[in-house]
């Protein structure tokens, strides 16, 4: 579509009884296909299995900001390490299934890119967001992932509509990686969730893109993610004896500050916890086992004493990293650790934190 999409969408439903997926060298009119070898992954679950092992990233594009600097996007190493990411996970991991939690697509101003030698359609402001530069962001660096298993995304906020809802970041997530492709280059600002089957596990996307878009605390938008969760706890009710993971690109328990009293915890994204908790049941359906995010770039696992699931945050795969969260509520008490089986019994040694900005410890017996 125009210049921004020189191209053309396909989309086939592969049978669920299917052995083997190749793309057809006679069928593919393409300069550059990926995976190279043309193999496509089928889920190695059945209906009464489910995926062994999940990789999750997220927050994967280079940073190159229209103000600020811009990220080394040609060193792997000690620059943008998203493709570096990519191959060990598909070497190493060897995933059944990959979990993108958004922000795809960071290359604002491609102009102060330093990698343009390598993606010629990708150099100037007017090629932002264009298929040029998804393929750099995205299609490249991640192909060993999607070349050894499938892949379920979300969207982030970088993949964000503009005022005219035309085109840009958003019109590109819609054209090639939304759960419902749109060939008109049209983005919206809420998608309704999207449910995948995986054998027994199901994954729940929750376009949490716009929620708190500046991240001031606001919860104005508590009653649009209130019916998203609702429809999550409906999913989930349908299906009592199936698990069920969410997914959505910001966090909806991410601590950013903490401290050992209640009213010293911060949650990053106060909308999300506040319309999980105007739900039905004022929380998530029994058998939701986890919430999987980024956006915030670190990473952060978070579980419980009450009816909440753990919350992982993986927003560390491509930006450069934020600080941890803000302890100074606490400063001089201790945070003990304790690792316990799945019957409860402790495992390992305890460990204790101290939070004293003058004196921090970390030690365990």
């Amino acid at each position: 579509m125009g210049s921004q999409f020189p191209t053309t969408v396909c989309e086939l439903a592969v049978p669920l009884a299917a052995s083997n997926a190749v793309l057809e060298q006679s069928s593919v009119q393409a300069a550059v296909v990926h995976p190279a070898h043309r193999q496509l992954p089928l889920p190695d679950w059945t209906s009464a299995t489910r995926p062994r092992r999940v990789a999750v990233i997220g927050d994967t594009g280079c940073e190159v900001p229209v103000t600020g600097p811009a990220r080394n996007c040609a060193n792997h190493q000690t620059g943008w390490p998203f493709p570096r990411f990519a191959a060990s996970a598909a070497a190493v991991t060897r995933p059944d299934l990959v979990v993108h939690v958004g922000d795809h697509l960071y290359r604002e101003d491609p102009a102060k890119e330093n990698d343009k030698a390598a993606n010629p359609g990708c150099t100037t402001a007017a090629d932002r967001a264009g298929w040029d530069c998804v393929v750099a962001d995205f299609f490249r660096p991640a192909e060993p992932l999607p070349a050894t298993a499938p892949v379920a995304l979300t969207r982030g906020n970088h993949e964000d509509r503009n005022a005219a809802q035309q085109g840009g970041a958003g019109g590109a997530w819609f054209r090639y990686l939304a759960d419902v492709l749109r060939s008109d280059g049209r983005c919206i600002t809420y998608s309704p969730t999207a449910p995948i089957r995986a054998g027994t596990l199901n994954l729940v996307s929750v376009d949490s893109s716009f929620a708190d878009p500046g991240d001031t605390g606001s919860t104005a938008q508590t009653a649009v993610f209130t019916r998203r969760f609702d429809a999550v706890n409906r999913a989930a009710q349908q299906h009592p004896a199936n698990d069920y993971f969410v997914f959505t690109h910001k966090s909806v328990w991410m601590v950013k500050a903490a401290g050992t009293l209640p009213p010293n915890v911060e949650w990053a994204t106060h909308v999300l916890d506040a319309a999980v908790a105007a739900t039905g049941p004022h929380q998530l359906a029994d058998n939701v086992r986890l919430v999987l995010s980024g956006h915030i770039h670190l990473y952060q696992m978070l579980d419980f004493d009450t009816p909440r699931p753990p919350q992982l945050t993986v927003g560390s795969s491509g930006g450069p990293l934020d600080n941890g969260p803000d302890d100074t509520a606490d400063d001089g008490g201790t945070w003990n650790l304790t690792f316990h089986d799945a019957s409860g019994a402790v495992r390992g040694q305890t460990c204790a934190l101290t939070t004293s900005t003058a004196k921090k410890s970390f030690v365990c017996h």
